[in-house]
């Protein structure tokens, strides 16, 4: 373990959509391919910006100028829309979405964050709060990896912020991602969005922006909290820190679709859905949540289905009973967050027609940037528990999918039916797993 360890508090609520929509960015289905797409574009005067669902070549991400000019003038992206529509070359058409962020008030960090003892975990070092938070108990992991000999099978894609691939405990077991949002193969950093590296010497608490505290040398929380463009920084590899708690030989697939400010494009979400299964994953998580139906979601989910990944998405944070997407989907697990004595979180969305089951995702210590370990609250943590136990199931048996995985996961802690089948309880989950592959 690194000489310094940098004990960062952060609460990331998950992704939800903004008001606004890309307004000459539209996301379109084609049967007939780019070069009939083209020459669509070619009359109307917008342009193929690329490919959205790799190898298929179906579907496109189609821009157009500010004003239409030598054409149709300066219209209205719905009147665009509609154009596009009437073309019979064209199946689907959909506007590009910008998601973004949604956080809260941070509070007092948990007292597993202050345990830093160093231990071993599956040759890596960590800080012992890391292995013996309450939530390790609550789902019964230790029970759970010694009584059926599971640590974790196959590649968990992860769609979020990226990652910090020199981190000393996820360094191990990545696999090649993408950065979505710079067009790189192979990279997923989220280092490579800020300017410096912040230091824990003199460390002292200190918020870095209205949802978030970090303990950290004075200077560089500074720096954080004026400059608010890094809001979501560190969500990534967080998320990536709890399934590999959960799920410690599991490979990482790091796919960054989103920004440090926590900005990003649907059509980068579906980007990273496709290139997920096209390259071997098994499970996708996605600790991001919207509010608007996307057809072209429910498509890729549905892809992913049937070449048997198994998808899971976090609730979503207005402490309400709605649908948001992905989570809803029938081809997704929605997972609510609850707190340490097994009451649904203040904050979580919940709903028998959202939630399929429950996490715990109050003062999660994780992993975070530059090689050190945070905390952090929200449904976005409360997903990669259920990722990992997916990936646990996979150590049982290849042959899970998304039902497979659904049936044994509802094998759970019930509370209420406003949390699907209940808290996760991976003994549970497991033994009934390793029922259903024996016969």
């Amino acid at each position: 373990m690194k000489s310094r360890v940098l004990w960062v508090l952060l609460v990331f609520f998950g992704f939800w959509s903004s008001p606004a929509v890309a307004n000459n960015r539209f996301i379109v289905r084609t049967p007939s391919g780019l070069a009939s797409l083209q020459q669509v574009c070619l009359v109307l005067g917008c342009n193929v910006a690329g490919g959205l669902d790799g190898d298929l070549s179906k579907l496109f991400l189609v821009t157009t100028p500010d004003c239409l000019v030598a054409t149709l003038g300066c219209i209205d992206p719905n009147a665009f829309l509609q154009v596009l529509r009437s073309q019979p070359a064209i199946k689907h058409v959909e506007l590009d979405a910008l998601l973004k962020v949604m956080q809260a008030t941070a509070t007092a960090p948990p007292p597993a964050l202050s345990d830093n003892t160093p231990v071993n975990y599956f040759g890596a070092t960590v800080i012992h709060g890391y292995v013996s938070q309450p939530a390790i108990t609550i789902i019964r992991l230790p029970d759970a990896q010694t009584n059926f000999s599971v640590s974790g099978a196959g590649i968990v894609a992860v769609i979020d912020t990226g990652i910090d691939p020199g981190h000393p405990v996820l360094q191990s077991i990545l696999v090649p991602g993408y950065d979505f949002t710079r067009n790189i193969a192979g990279s997923a950093s989220e280092l490579t969005d800020v300017n410096q590296s912040p230091t824990s010497n003199g460390a002292s608490p200190a918020m870095v922006n209205q949802s978030s505290a970090a303990i950290l040398d004075p200077a560089s929380a500074f720096n954080l909290y004026q400059q608010p463009q890094y809001q979501a920084f560190g969500h990534g590899t967080m998320v990536s820190g709890i399934i590999h708690l959960v799920a410690p030989t599991a490979l990482i697939m790091p796919l960054k679709a989103f920004n440090v400010d926590g900005s990003g494009y649907l059509s980068d979400i579906l980007r990273a859905i496709y290139f997920a299964v096209q390259n071997g994953a098994r499970v996708i998580n996605m600790s991001f949540s919207f509010s608007t139906y996307s057809y072209e979601m429910a498509t890729a989910l549905k892809f992913a289905n049937r070449h048997r990944v198994i998808s899971v998405a976090s609730a979503g944070n207005d402490g309400k009973e709605v649908i948001v997407y992905p989570a809803s989907l029938s081809s997704v697990m929605g997972v609510a967050s609850t707190a340490n004595d097994d009451t649904r979180s203040a904050f979580s969305n919940y709903g028998e027609d959202l939630v399929w089951v429950a996490a715990p995702g109050e003062g999660i210590v994780t992993t975070y940037p530059f090689g050190t370990f945070g905390a952090g609250w929200g449904t976005s943590f409360s997903a990669p528990f259920v990722s990992g136990a997916a990936a646990l199931l996979l150590n049982i048996s290849s042959n899970f999918n998304e039902s497979s995985a659904e049936r044994s996961l509802a094998h759970a802690f019930w509370i209420t039916p406003d949390l699907g089948n209940g808290r996760v309880d991976l003994y549970q989950a497991l033994a009934a797993g390793l029922s259903a592959s024996n016969h």
